[in-house]
């Protein structure tokens, strides 16, 4: 069970479940090197299953591959699934939700295969990064075990 949030905080939960791993081990320099903003990553299990939203807001962005749920309070967190999975032209992801969609922490926005990913070629990692934001405004930060799509990647302070 994850402890309670402290006031000003934005509780960001992993969308899928698997093992929590550093953002800097992504084979992706822009996520490795926190170009777009700091977070942690998760290398998801193998089943058949959804990406979950990872905070509560509005889906400003959904591709096959990533999507950015907005905050009411604006700031955004962006969950990409896999590694150059663009070159996968959407095959074997389907989004379930549209642009503007308001959805809950835990809800379903993309479905996908993680194991079909993999053997497409490509690394399955799933980057989850507060977008524009500094390192120092992360805390509580889970970049190692194991993790469900409803446990508690970080919290962003402020």
């Amino acid at each position: 069970m994850n402890p309670p949030t402290p006031a000003g905080n934005l509780r960001v939960l992993s969308p899928v479940p698997g093992t929590a791993v550093p953002l800097q081990s992504v084979p992706d320099p822009v996520f490795a090197q926190g170009l777009v903003g700091p977070g942690a990553a998760v290398e998801p299990d193998d089943g058949d299953g959804a990406a979950c939203a990872p905070i509560a807001g509005t889906v400003t962005t959904v591709r096959s591959h990533a999507f950015v749920i907005e905050a009411d309070d604006g700031r955004a967190i962006l969950v990409h699934l896999g590694i150059d999975t663009v070159g996968q032209q959407g095959a074997g992801f389907t989004p379930r939700v549209a642009r503007g969609a308001r959805v809950g922490a835990g809800d379903p926005v993309v479905g996908w295969v993680p194991a079909d990913v993999r053997a497409a070629g490509y690394s399955a990692v799933v980057p989850v990064v507060a977008l524009d934001a500094a390192g120092a405004v992360l805390a509580d930060l889970v970049d190692v075990g194991r993790v469900t799509a409803s446990d508690v990647l970080f919290h962003w302070t402020g």
